[in-house]
């Protein structure tokens, strides 16, 4: 079952980079597994995924030990982060997307020394949700410039998460201005789009996409 949904997957990312006159290459899929357990991560890496989106700290750390056999695999946090947290983040994860602040940023570098050029994003709020946690755009270049400022972190790009809609097109104008952000801040990566809108994210730059219901179906509620 979940080779096909994978292999659904796939396609539409390629359909999607050829529409886009992208290279699939370009387009790394970050599969969501929160709420999963290590055996469906699993499952997953023996496919070929290597790459795994978590959006709780503590719920990975209880993972973790069951997931020795997976070298290369990749653990991206994709949660908002609590600053009380950013240590086990830094320890745990090989990416973390949602870095909103400068404090953020200070005690994830202090975290990193240990494990020097961690990889970060920088979340950016663009909707009016108060649920919605990020940095506003006009605190980008400010973030930016502290983040490149630490030692032990990597800047990579940006990361946004619009309004939830079952039409994909209504995410089109909160990618499009990310990309914008990027562009204007010199950052190469967008994590943007999800299982209903991928592709209108890759049509706008997206380079992450976070796939998580097209994979795994729906999560179990708590």
């Amino acid at each position: 079952m979940l080779k096909q949904k994978l292999d659904e997957v796939e396609s539409r990312i390629a359909r999607a980079a050829a529409h886009a006159g992208r290279k699939r290459s370009d387009i790394l899929l970050v599969a969501v597994t929160k709420k999963f357990p290590a055996a469906v991560v699993r499952e997953a890496y023996a496919l070929g995924l290597r790459d795994f989106g978590e959006n709780y700290v503590q719920e990975f750390d209880t993972k973790r030990a069951e997931l020795t056999g997976c070298p290369g695999a990749r653990y991206h946090f994709i949660g908002h982060l609590q600053s009380n947290k950013s240590k086990k983040a830094a320890e745990i994860f090989d990416v973390i997307h949602t870095v909103d602040n400068a404090k953020l940023g200070r005690r994830l570098d202090e975290d990193s020394s240990d494990h020097p050029g961690k990889d970060v994003l920088i979340e950016v709020k663009l909707s009016t949700e108060p649920a919605k946690a990020g940095a506003a755009p006009g605190e980008v270049p400010a973030l930016v410039e502290a983040i490149r400022g630490c030692s032990h972190l990597r800047l990579l790009g940006l990361m946004t998460m619009p309004p939830w809609s079952d039409d994909a097109e209504k995410s089109r104008p909160y990618f499009a201005r990310l990309r914008e952000l990027a562009g204007q801040n010199g950052l190469q990566h967008l994590s943007m789009g999800m299982s209903h809108d991928l592709e209108v994210a890759m049509e706008e730059g997206a380079t992450m996409v976070r796939v998580g219901t097209a994979l795994f179906g729906p999560r179990k509620k708590q």
